[in-house]
């Protein structure tokens, strides 16, 4: 078959060249940009006397009856002519006829790709957005009912001091709350409309850009069209966005692999979130969370893959772009994979809030509150910490928590101490006096709470 470009050809390429060069098997998905934006194109060609009314009208209508037959299982794309931009044109003229050729008059398949996949991103933005935004609902509700649930919190995955499951699982609505702005901060910047820079040096027609962009919904143009050819930066900060918001799903993840493990107890999935051993008749495995966990690794390497192909590249056009595709479009399809089944898990797990409880009141938590304790009676916080210490070095010995302790064991530490200690010690006392903001109590985590709800109203 003769390529659209082949005229200065004088054979064919190679059908193991056609078939390496041809994109049309993963940019096929993006017909409804193509088309859309190649039906304001037409409208503004025959709008400024580019093409004629009447040619600009036939391609129109011929662009619609395409995607419905697109849309209606009826096409099937030809590889032959390599790219979603070629095979909607070749579709057209087939239709039309020589009205179908004038459709490309003014642009180039490198504006028309830079248009395509913005458009494309910027629907799969949204999407996602709704995804985080559900997610960030369905973590407000299960903090709701939590603010009493009592858990260790950690660093250095060593119990250090008592908060609640609200406050805990708070701390990953602020990680996707800044997701969800990430996103928009780069819809923003990907909403510039590129078509008009030609192959890289514009064109000598009078386009009217500004018409195309308003068609299209874009916020502005492009100044410079080297850029607006060869840029990819917008691929490359969704990239990032998409890794980061991997990162938090798998550290989540993570965390709720840790808490269902019988040494923890925290929490148990639900059994339509869980998997079973073909060997082992008792095993109840967090598939979900691991595969989510493993899949996030995937996301890193498309990035680095991104950063890799743009690295090297001289301006404007060079043939490497293609592969920005297939990188950028499986992290969006693993991200918008991943997001929904979590919610759903998340959703549904069982919370242990007694193994919590058990789990705080071990491991000293209350130790720093104890320091605090004695800070409060008049001892310098640094000699109040060495108390502490020694206090909890006695109760390792003695195999027994510091609230266990007897107000003569603890006086033989310290003579300030009096018999308020074991209110100022309790689980209670230590996660509700945190009440600054920011801090685990439960009028403070409510709070927190409000603010959420405020801002889901937002976005």
């Amino acid at each position: 078959m003769a390529k659209l470009w082949g005229g200065r050809f004088q054979k064919n390429t190679d059908e193991k060249v056609d078939d390496f060069n041809s994109s049309i098997r993963f940019d096929k998905r993006m017909y409804k940009q193509d088309i859309k934006g190649s039906i304001a194109h037409a409208s503004m060609l025959g709008k400024q006397g580019i093409i004629s009314l009447e040619d600009s009208e036939k391609i129109v209508a011929g662009l619609k009856e395409i995607l419905v037959e697109i849309e209606n299982g009826q096409v099937k794309f030809d590889i032959d002519a390599e790219d979603i931009h070629m095979n909607i044109e070749k579709l057209l003229t087939e239709k039309i006829g020589d009205a179908g050729k004038r459709l490309h008059t003014g642009r180039s398949r490198n504006d028309q790709v830079a248009l395509d996949i913005r458009m494309y991103l910027m629907e799969e933005i949204d999407e996602i957005h709704v995804m985080i935004k559900h997610l960030l609902e369905v973590i407000v509700e299960i903090a709701t009912k939590n603010t009493e649930a009592i858990m260790p919190g950690y660093t250095h995955l060593q119990k250090a001091q008592p908060i609640t499951f609200a406050h805990h699982i708070m701390a990953y609505f602020e990680m996707f709350k800044r997701d969800i702005q990430r996103l928009a901060d780069c819809r923003e910047r990907m909403n510039i409309m590129p078509l008009g820079s030609g192959a890289l040096a514009a064109t000598t027609y009078p386009l009217d850009r500004e018409f195309v962009a308003k068609q299209l919904g874009f916020s502005d143009i492009t100044y410079n069209s080297l850029d607006g050819v060869s840029d990819r930066d917008f691929v490359i900060e969704l990239a990032s966005v998409l890794s980061i918001i991997m990162m938090h799903l798998s550290r989540f993840c993570e965390e709720l692999i840790l808490w269902s493990s019988h040494e923890f107890s925290f929490v148990e999935m639900d059994d339509a979130y869980s998997t079973g051993s073909s060997i082992m008749p008792q095993k109840k495995n967090p598939d979900v969370a691991e595969l989510i966990r493993g899949k996030t690794g995937r996301v890193y390497g498309h990035l680095m893959g991104l950063l890799t192909i743009m690295k090297g590249i001289p301006l404007a056009y060079n043939k490497d772009m293609q592969e920005d595709k297939e990188p950028i479009f499986d992290a969006v399809d693993t991200v918008k994979l991943c997001i929904p089944v979590f919610c759903d898990m998340i959703a549904t797990m069982k919370i242990n809030k007694d193994n919590m409880r058990n789990g705080a009141r071990g491991g000293f938590t209350n130790a720093t509150d104890l320091a605090d304790y004695l800070v409060k009676k008049g001892m310098p916080f640094r000699e109040a910490h060495g108390v502490s210490g020694r206090m909890v070095y006695y109760c390792i010995e003695q195999n027994k928590s510091l609230d266990e302790m007897s107000l003569e064991e603890m006086q033989s530490f310290s003579d300030i101490i009096k018999d308020d200690i074991y209110d100022a010690i309790s689980m209670e006392s230590c996660v509700n006096e945190r009440k600054i903001p920011g801090g685990p109590a439960k009028g403070t985590v409510e709070k927190a709470i409000k603010k959420a709800l405020d801002f889901l109203k937002t976005v």
